[in-house]
């Protein structure tokens, strides 16, 4: 990066970035051209776009997931279908963070919730539902003594992180993750009641369903870059998934 950050400067005959022992700065100069390096990264990314459109039914297809969802749900769904398309190598990343679909890092992106971003083309897919579960021996322990684990990022205002504040009423939090699978597990080692989506503890024998009149369910979106939805095989993908997570709604709530 340093070099080619020289190179650009001797280029330009511009002093671009002051060297810091700690960070580099932008110099004045530097801060001038900021606006017309924007522009020129979105044109490129619309160029990457356009001729990301016009491809073929084969090749690659990166699709972001939440992890949990991507490798418990979605995964075992499509194999059928992706093993009777061998054309399509489809990537699927479990991503907790929400990929920036605009700047290519994935084709196609799973997210709970409806995207921020406008510019993308987006549809709700189904509602994910979460109830509270633990080992066995929480129900026969008495609710004012229940303690909770919660998720990593519960402390914000989500729906699930609402959900768990107010169905705890100050109770105590023995564990926290940012991972739902670590989650699952501290449940199935009796460190105290969890918040998890049914698709995974539903069917989790070491687990049982408590609170039966509390719950949230979050919705389940497909965003998708307008320019790359007309690709033929992100088309392709895109439909298949959606009509994979349709087809199995039932079993989200």
């Amino acid at each position: 990066m340093a070099r080619r950050i020289a190179t650009l400067e001797q280029h330009l005959g511009l002093h671009l970035f002051d060297r810091l022992p700690q960070a580099w700065r932008l110099t004045c100069e530097g801060e001038s051209l900021v606006p017309y390096a924007r522009r020129l990264e979105e044109e490129a990314l619309a160029l990457a776009h356009a001729a990301h459109a016009h491809g073929t039914t084969s090749g690659p297809v990166r699709v972001s997931a939440p992890p949990i969802f991507a490798s418990r749900f979605l995964l075992p769904r499509l194999a059928p279908a992706l093993a009777l398309a061998p054309a399509i190598q489809l990537q699927l990343l479990g991503e907790a963070r929400e990929a920036n679909l605009a700047r290519r890092e994935a084709d196609i992106a799973l997210r709970l919730g409806r995207p921020a971003d406008e510019r993308l083309a987006g549809r709700p897919l189904a509602n994910v539902g979460y109830g509270f579960y633990a080992h066995p021996r929480w129900g026969e322990v008495a609710e004012v003594d229940w303690r909770f684990l919660r998720h990593g990022d519960e402390d914000g205002g989500g729906d699930t992180a609402r959900c768990l504040r107010e169905f705890a009423a100050g109770r105590s939090v023995a564990f926290a993750s940012n991972d739902l699978l670590i989650l699952c597990e501290a449940a199935c080692a009796g460190l105290g009641v969890a918040l998890l989506p049914h698709f995974l503890a539903r069917d989790d024998r070491r687990l049982v369903a408590l609170a039966s009149g509390w719950g949230v369910q979050r919705p389940l979106w497909l965003a998708i870059h307008p320019e790359v939805r007309r690709s033929p095989r992100v088309a392709w993908a895109s439909g298949l998934i959606g009509d994979t997570v349709m087809a199995a709604a039932s079993e989200l709530v």
